[in-house]
């Protein structure tokens, strides 16, 4: 079982058979980065017309036993989650509609502080806001994940003790293994993982070691010393894969409406859209390789497994559904 917990690509057909012809069994896909409530909804609109359009190939997820109805019939599970809390605009009745249409994960922010949390790119985090309380009991209370991915420390550990159920960082890797503003220190992970939640492994080249030239040796290397810090059990992948997207999006991911300048993040203005992905990940078909690299590194099969999907099943299977139910 091959899960993905986290992609953003410019969906087509061609993107939907490469989910098949690589044997993905489910995605996480982002379906808002600024995005209020209404224009949201468009774009679930806008999904419903692709499951419409491509029924053979992909199938609406809502609960993890979708995965197992998608891979009985040659299909992938199509998950939805925001990067950003800007659907729930400022309204915590919004949180259980969102869930009802499909979203199963919610940013508490993305990069810039939020009505929630503070975001990794500012300079001072305060922590998790008093709304944002109010939120993680709504999130907890409904089955909407919590997603530190973009998070600060301080938030991201004050989430992860605050939150009665586990949350994710769903696409980042240890900051010690290759510093950036968007990669975890090990205290981050360690509160995440030792409270039952899942780190998934960015593919995103400025999350990795060697930007777009690291290894898929250095890579699988990294994901096996992080399971003897932290438990296999709390990994999976999250790639972050971000294919066939123009330039023109990175502005919208980084920009949207909150700034006139463009912010190139952790780009640079000599290179401000999308780096070239390592050449031994270019799309879903590759998740073989990644499989195989993994195994290289002496994890058991079991933990590979894990990391390859199974975590996340497990992930999902206790996440998506309200408190109340047995």
């Amino acid at each position: 079982m091959w899960i993905d917990g986290l992609q953003y690509a410019n969906w087509s057909e061609k993107i939907f058979r490469q989910l098949r012809e690589g044997s993905v069994d489910a995605v996480q896909v982002t379906i808002a980065y600024h995005e209020n409530f209404r224009e949201t909804v468009l774009n679930f609109e806008q999904w419903n017309r692709w499951f419409e359009q491509y029924p053979e190939l992909i199938m609406k997820g809502q609960w993890a036993s979708d995965i197992g109805r998608a891979r009985a019939t040659g299909r992938t599970a199509v998950f939805f989650g925001f990067q950003n809390p800007s659907p729930m605009e400022d309204d915590i009745g919004l949180i259980e509609i969102l869930h009802t249409l499909g979203a199963r994960f919610m940013q508490l922010t993305y990069n810039n502080q939020s009505l929630l949390a503070t975001g990794c790119y500012e300079s001072y985090d305060s922590g998790i806001t008093r709304m944002g309380r109010q939120v993680i009991k709504e999130m907890n209370r409904v089955g909407l994940v919590i997603d530190m991915s973009h998070s600060g420390d301080r938030s991201t550990i004050e989430a992860a003790e605050i939150s009665e159920r586990p949350i994710a960082i769903t696409h980042a890797n240890p900051y010690d293994w290759s510093p950036a503003l968007r990669n975890k220190k090990d205290d981050v992970i360690r509160a995440v993982t030792q409270s039952g939640g899942m780190l998934g492994f960015s593919l995103y080249p400025h999350h990795l070691k060697d930007k777009s030239n690291c290894t898929l040796d250095k890579f699988c290397e990294m994901v096996a010393r992080s399971a003897e810090k932290f438990g296999a059990e709390h990994l999976g992948i999250g790639s972050d894969l971000c294919q066939d997207q123009p330039d023109s999006v990175v502005e919208w991911m980084r920009v949207g409406r909150w700034s006139k300048e463009i912010d190139y993040g952790e780009g640079s203005a000599a290179a401000p859209g999308f780096p070239p992905m390592p050449g031994w990940f270019q799309d879903n078909r590759d998740f073989g390789t990644l499989e195989t690299g993994l195994k290289a590194t002496g994890l058991s099969q079991a933990e590979v497994d894990g990391i390859m999907g199974g975590n996340w099943y497990r992930f999902f299977g206790d996440s998506f559904g309200p408190v109340s139910d047995p």
